[in-house]
């Protein structure tokens, strides 16, 4: 009878435990993942509805444009990011990448990525 007792004790902690890790999505948002802060030298190519456009180097000698959706707001007071004065510039920018998976209209997870600018130092 103990022997049951503890196999009991076990099954509802166990439960308790494993299905306390299962959470209820706010707004779709199911999980969210910062990574660590990371640094590229780049040209800026302006600004669109969508982000701010660096064009940068890869080892290899290719250029690449990153786009960056969201740019915190000391870096905006620093920098006007909206003028065409910076375009052709050549800046470091450190920058996190925020993964977020959500559940998109027809009920299937989607990993959105949200590149957020953190420091701007211009390279002259």
């Amino acid at each position: 009878m103990k022997a049951i007792l503890k196999i009991g004790v076990f099954v509802f902690v166990l439960s308790f435990f494993g299905l306390s890790s299962f959470t209820t999505p706010k707004d779709g948002v199911m999980n969210t993942k910062n990574q660590e802060e990371k640094t590229i030298t780049g040209v800026y190519d302006g600004h669109e509805d969508y982000g701010y456009n660096f064009i940068y180097k890869l080892s290899d000698g290719k250029e690449r444009t990153m786009t960056f959706q969201i740019a915190e707001a000391d870096v905006l007071k620093a920098h006007d990011l909206e003028s065409e004065d910076l375009i052709g510039g050549h800046f470091n920018v450190t920058y996190t990448i925020t993964t977020e998976t959500i559940m998109d209209e027809n009920d299937f997870e989607e990993e959105v990525e949200t590149k957020t600018i953190t420091k701007l130092v211009a390279v002259f």
